[in-house]
């Protein structure tokens, strides 16, 4: 039987991606001494106050269709925030509710992509992008980020990157995996090169509650208007319910619809408890959202320095995220090589960076999803397996 072509374009080896991480999960459940650096799941607890909320809304009988922009009050909720963080008005009519953010990523870009159409993407880019790219079938240009500047943004080279059939810029920032932050002045600048062209500019921003010193600018505040602008966002990282699913888009009241219109055919609404948790969490959020930023900061710190101990082991300073960048160049290896040697003689499980990009081939992502004592034994590990390459 035949298979969409659709379905034969996401059906790629994933093998050299996520291998390393299904093999220390497989040791993991067979007993082993396993410490999983290799997938962005926090390790800090859903709030009990928002657990309790969903709880009582689940009694409550809150478990019938909801309306498929989303409940008001979550949509309000989300409103005051955009409000909140751009300095410009948002009201509800622009937002559209989805079951995560990758939902809300696909949802976007189905309604603004066509097969065979270009679309620009900063490289490198979070693994998670390739799967719904590949259904789409549209053509991806990856402009390198600067890996010897922090990771940086070069908005000439995403100019220049612009083909007759490009319809989208897709950024994502803060970044994953590299916690690099674009500019207000480089998404304002993007965001009118793109109007003039016709193309859209969507961003990606899941990571804008967890900054370190460098203050993240949302592309709704950045843009001079939302004609040609889409803002993704979600509750994943920012209030540790990655397993929640909710997210949401923001962008004018016209685009809003037409994402609607997809997003009602294909979802058919969102789970009522779940928005109801949702948007208690946004409206009584302020301290924990930055407890969790100071938490993934205090991590952030150690990992670097225990990093710089490491003679051949080096990495980029990321201003947000949950994740580092090692750099393991110097010990002759490249990514994988060294993921794989490290669960195999030390018990750590890290991602080869070319699961992001060819460009950090030779680089490995840590996540920064344990508490620094776990990290502490981790790097203890990571430090003795790089000493037995000598």
């Amino acid at each position: 039987m035949k298979f969409s072509r659709a379905s034969e374009r996401m059906a790629v080896d994933s093998s050299s991606v996520w291998g390393v991480h299904d093999s220390a999960c497989a040791l993991q459940a067979a007993g082993e001494d396993i410490i999983l650096f290799s997938i962005g799941d926090p390790d800090l607890p859903t709030l009990d106050f928002i657990v309790d909320h969903a709880i009582d809304s689940l009694k409550a009988g809150r478990t019938h269709y909801s309306p498929g922009a989303g409940e008001e009050e979550l949509r309000q909720a989300v409103a005051d925030l955009e409000t909140g963080a751009s300095g410009k008005v948002t009201n509800i009519d622009q937002i559209v509710v989805h079951p995560g953010g990758t939902n809300a990523i696909y949802t976007t870009l189905s309604c603004l992509l066509d097969e065979e159409d270009d679309i620009v993407i900063p490289a490198p880019m979070y693994v998670g992008y390739q799967g719904l790219l590949g259904a789409l079938g549209a053509n991806v240009i990856h402009v390198p980020l600067d890996a010897g500047n922090n990771f940086a943004l070069d908005v000439e080279a995403v100019k220049q990157s612009f083909t007759a059939k490009t319809r989208v810029l897709f950024l994502n920032t803060p970044g994953n995996p590299c916690g690099n932050i674009i500019s207000e002045a480089q998404l304002r600048e993007l965001a009118a090169f793109c109007l003039e062209r016709d193309a859209w500019i969507v961003c990606d921003e899941v990571y804008s509650m967890i900054t370190f010193g460098q203050r993240h600018v949302s592309l709704l505040n950045a843009a001079d208007t939302l004609e040609n602008v889409v803002v993704i966002d979600a509750l994943s990282k920012s209030h540790a319910m990655t397993g929640w699913r909710m997210g949401w888009t923001v962008s004018s009241e016209s685009t809003a619809k037409r994402i609607l219109d997809f997003g009602s055919g294909t979802i058919f609404g969102c789970c009522q408890f779940v928005q109801d948790a949702a948007a208690f969490a946004l409206n009584n959020d302020e301290e924990y959202t930055r407890s969790i930023a100071d938490e993934y900061r205090v991590r952030r710190d150690y990992a670097l320095e225990r990093i710089s101990r490491i003679p051949g082991l080096s990495a980029n300073v990321p201003n947000a995220g949950m994740f580092v960048m090692m750099n393991v160049s110097q010990l002759r290896c490249d990514g994988l090589q060294f993921a794989t040697g490290l669960l195999e003689h030390g018990g750590v499980s890290v991602l080869p960076g070319a699961a992001f990009g060819g460009i950090v081939r030779h680089f490995v992502r840590l996540s920064l999803t344990h508490p620094v004592h776990v990290m502490s034994k981790a790097f203890d590990r990571i430090e003795r397996y790089v000493a037995s390459l000598d």
